[in-house]
C-alpha cells in the first residue's frame, strides 16, 4: 500500500483503487469539502503525474475519458482548489509523492489498463439527495426529479414560470459553466421537447452563476444528474442505457497465482524486446510482478 498524507488531503492506494480524502486547510475548495471522500478504481485511471515546485508541488491523477461524471458534466473547468484530482505536496514529501507515482504506474503497466475511453461510467457521482443556492436559484436533485427553485434576485419573467420539478427521463444532457471575468456561468439542463435557445437569465431551465463562492457546489448537482444520464458513448439509436452502479475492477483468483504473474514477466519481456517498452519501464513492471510473487 502507498499513502501520503498532507494538509491538502490523504491519498491512499491499495493495488486496486485509490481513495482520496480532502484535508482541514482553510484553501481547500468548498465543493471539495462538500464532495467528501472519492474512491476511484485503478480501472478508471489513464495516468498520474507528480509536479515539483519551489515550496510545493502537485500530484493530479488524468482520468480516461468518459469515466467520471463530475469530469464530463464540468468539462475540465473546476479550478484548483475545487479539483478533488490534484494534491498539493510540501517539499519535505517530495519523495513520498515520487513513490506513490511510481506505485500507481507499476500497477497500471501491470494490469495492462488502457488510458482509451470509456463506455460506462465508472465513479458513481455525487450522492443524493443534494441541493445548492446560488446566483438567482436553488438547484437540487433526489436521483429522481431536479427541482429549480428562484429567490428575489430572478429576472421577473423566469421567476413568473415557479418552481420547476423535472424529472431525469426528461432530462437529454446537463452543463455547468463557471463565472468566468465579465461572463456570468450557469446551471443548465436541456430537457426533451423545450427550446434551450433563451440565455440562462431568462431560461427557466437554468440556474444563472454569478462567481460567487457557493457557485462551484452546482456542479455537484450537475454531476449527479449526469450519473443517472445515458453515458456520451452510449448507442446512437437513441437507446436509453442508464448506467448501473458502478463496479471496482477485481482480479480473478487466477490473475494471483505463480503461473499467472510468471506469464505475465514473459509478456513484459516479449514487449521489451520488442521496443513497447523502455529499459525504465521494464524493470518497473519487472519489480511490482516480482513483489506480487
Amino acid at each position: 500500500m502507498a499513502e501520503i498524507i498532507q494538509k491538502d488531503g490523504t491519498w491512499t492506494f491499495d493495488g486496486d483503487a485509490l481513495r482520496l480524502t480532502p484535508g482541514r486547510d482553510k484553501n481547500i475548495g468548498l465543493l471539495r469539502r462538500t464532495l467528501g471522500e472519492l474512491v476511484v478504481p485503478l480501472g478508471a485511471l489513464a495516468g498520474v503525474s507528480f509536479e515539483q515546485g519551489k515550496k510545493s508541488g502537485r500530484l493530479r491523477l488524468r482520468l480516461r475519458d468518459g469515466a467520471d461524471p463530475l469530469l464530463h458534466a464540468t468539462g475540465g473547468r473546476l479550478a484548483e482548489p475545487h479539483d478533488p484530482y490534484q494534491l498539493t505536496v510540501e517539499s519535505d514529501r517530495y519523495g513520498v509523492a515520487e513513490y506513490f507515482t511510481d506505485e500507481v504506474r507499476n500497477a497500471l503497466l501491470l494490469d495492462g489498463v488502457s488510458p482509451d475511453p470509456v463506455a460506462a461510467y465508472l465513479l458513481p457521482g455525487p450522492s443524493v439527495p443534494l441541493s445548492a443556492s446560488a446566483g438567482d436559484g436553488t438547484a437540487g436533485f433526489d436521483g429522481e426529479l431536479v427541482r429549480l427553485e428562484w429567490n428575489w434576485k430572478t429576472e421577473d419573467a423566469k421567476a413568473a414560470t415557479g418552481p420547476r420539478a423535472i424529472p431525469v427521463t426528461e432530462v437529454t444532457a446537463v452543463e455547468w459553466q463557471p463565472a468566468a471575468g465579465l461572463e456570468n456561468g450557469h446551471l443548465r439542463f436541456t430537457v426533451r421537447g423545450a427550446p434551450a435557445t433563451a440565455p440562462p437569465k431568462y431560461d427557466p431551465n437554468a440556474v444563472e452563476l454569478w462567481g460567487f463562492k457557493k457557485d462551484p457546489l452546482m456542479a455537484l448537482v450537475a454531476a449527479a444528474v449526469q450519473a443517472r444520464l445515458p453515458h456520451p458513448s452510449a448507442p446512437a439509436d437513441g437507446t436509453d442505457v442508464r448506467p448501473g452502479p458502478p463496479q471496482l475492477a477485481k482480479a480473478s483468483p487466477s490473475e494471483d497465482d505463480h503461473d499467472a504473474l510468471l506469464r505475465r514477466l514473459r509478456e513484459l519481456g516479449e514487449l521489451h524486446r520488442s521496443g513497447v517498452l523502455t529499459e525504465e519501464e521494464f524493470a518497473l513492471a519487472k519489480q511490482a510482478v516480482l513483489r506480487r510473487m
